[in-house]
């Protein structure tokens, strides 16, 4: 099992010596000596738990307890205070805050390590059961919700440097014929197999494929322009063909096959995830309404949409 990572966050180097001598055998450390430092680390890193010192010149830990909270990718990562206060006042604001528990100083190794040992068991545990409810139960990928979740945090991160985003919706032809021919079991393990050719197809760690339903799928793809987003097609289109799984009620092939649709445009300020699942839906009904096994892309931005809506040229 992968250590896990504590972030300690303090700006006297004597306790961050405290700490880590308490912890390294157990956890891989890392630490910051400021509020500004111990942000940038957190989102470097994406520790399992914080340990984080409350004065501090700059931003207090309060203040970065709160932004850890705004934040939707930070939000999850659990915080222990660590403070010589010793106010109720204190640690209920703090708590407020979002913070799980308070150690004060001077650290007593014992009631630090039972307490780091604690939280990270249950966020371990939290942390299986947000997988298992994000985490399609027949083929192992992630879900629509999880896929929705992931879109809405890709365009807001590429939204602040404009960069290229690229969504890939594909269906498999003519699969309710292949459940009637073959039955229901058959037609888990076509999709099963198909989820596989597809993880195989998508390489990048940061590209997410998923189950968006029945025997629709799609993929996230970050900064991946158009040119790029059609290669993915094309190889997931392969990958799928290459299964050679019987198809005898096909219109179009003896296998299996799939259509797929790709929406690419780059992420700015107002543009809503909503947008590339919409596009890169009308891009599929185009490829199963233009014969099918095939690919159509399409390169949006939002002006041209906006200018649609209203019915203007």
């Amino acid at each position: 099992m992968t250590r896990a990572t504590i972030l300690i966050v303090d700006d006297e180097i004597s306790n961050i010596e405290i700490m880590n001598a308490v912890l390294e055998d157990d956890y891989e450390v890392c630490f910051s000596t400021s509020g500004e430092q111990a942000l940038e680390t957190a989102r470097s890193t994406q520790p399992d738990l914080i340990l984080l010192d409350v004065l501090m010149p700059g931003i207090d830990g309060f203040e970065v307890c709160r932004q850890l909270k705004a934040d939707p990718e930070l939000v999850d990562i659990p915080v222990i205070f660590t403070t010589g206060l010793g106010d109720t006042e204190d640690e209920m604001r703090g708590l407020s805050l979002g913070a799980i528990d308070y150690v004060t100083k001077p650290i007593q190794p014992a009631i630090l390590r039972a307490r780091v040992g604690n939280h990270v068991e249950l966020k371990r545990l939290r942390d299986q059961l947000a997988s298992m409810a994000v985490t399609d139960a027949l083929t192992g990928l992630s879900n629509r919700r999880q896929m929705e979740r992931a879109l809405q945090t890709e365009t807001a991160r590429l939204a602040r440097a404009g960069d290229w985003l690229s969504v890939i919706m594909l269906d498999i032809d003519f699969f309710k014929q292949f459940n009637d021919t073959y039955g229901h079991p058959a037609g888990d393990r076509c999709i099963t197999m198909v989820a596989s050719a597809l993880t195989r197809a998508v390489k990048r760690a940061s590209d997410l494929p998923a189950r968006y339903g029945g025997e629709e799928f799609a993929c996230i793809l970050p900064s991946a322009d158009p040119h790029g987003a059609e290669l993915v097609a094309q190889e997931i289109r392969l990958q799928i063909q290459s299964l050679n799984i019987p198809h005898e009620r096909s219109q179009i092939s003896p296998f299996i096959t799939v259509s797929i649709g790709v929406a690419s445009a780059r992420c700015l300020p107002g543009m809503t995830p909503d947008l590339w699942i919409t596009e890169a839906d009308r891009q599929l009904y185009l490829s199963k309404h233009g014969g099918r096994n095939r690919i159509t892309v399409t390169q949006f931005d939002l002006p041209t949409l906006q200018a649609i809506a209203a019915g203007t040229p």
